[in-house]
């Protein structure tokens, strides 16, 4: 898999408020971790979190499928954000990311660890894989069964990187916010004229 080259770019998410039960038959809700697009800015390959969004959100799209993006704030733990997104969504399918690059889609009636497709090795997911995630979310929630989304698999992934997914890990759980709700935000996505 190849990652193309894009032009630096910026993500900035404004709260909209609280994160609130969907009703459209045709969206997908997608949960970003506490630290996600603000103590940390890129995938724990530094894949900017600017681009990883934009590519999940452009495979919604494409597929015809709106899209709502929330924080969860409460939590760090993949499963719990996912679970959380689809039960969010009004088609019931939701995708969890957190600020690793560790993604997951979930569907609102599976219990919380029984995930439609879990991308574990974070630094193997390039934006051809986050793009994908978003497609197959978007089929999850028009009622279609898709492919799994090919990834990647290597042996030595986790004991290369596992010292720096334990540090990113511990970062972002120092972010948590015990008792707060999701909230819903707005995302924008800027590129970088100067560079």
């Amino acid at each position: 898999m190849s990652t193309p080259t894009m032009t630096p770019r910026t993500v900035t998410l404004s709260d909209k408020g609280p994160a609130t039960a969907g009703t459209r038959p045709d969206e997908v809700v997608v949960a970003l971790s506490p630290g996600f697009a603000g103590a940390a800015t890129k995938t724990i390959v530094d894949i900017p979190h600017a681009d990883v969004l934009r590519q999940i959100l452009a495979g919604i799209e494409e597929q015809g499928v709106s899209a709502r993006v929330i924080q969860v704030r409460h939590s760090a733990d993949l499963a719990v954000m996912a679970h959380t997104a689809a039960r969010l969504s009004g088609s019931g399918i939701g995708i969890g990311i957190l600020a690793r690059g560790t993604t997951m889609i979930h569907q609102k009636d599976l219990p919380r660890l029984s995930s439609l497709e879990l991308f574990p090795q974070s630094p193997l997911m390039d934006l051809d894989v986050f793009r994908n995630v978003g497609r197959n979310a978007a089929q999850y929630a028009k009622g279609e069964s898709p492919a799994p989304v090919p990834t990647l698999n290597d042996q030595m992934a986790r004991p290369r990187w596992q010292a720096k997914a334990a540090l990113l890990h511990l970062k972002e759980v120092e972010l948590i916010t015990k008792g707060t709700a999701p909230v819903e935000v707005d995302v924008e996505i800027s590129s970088d004229e100067s560079s």
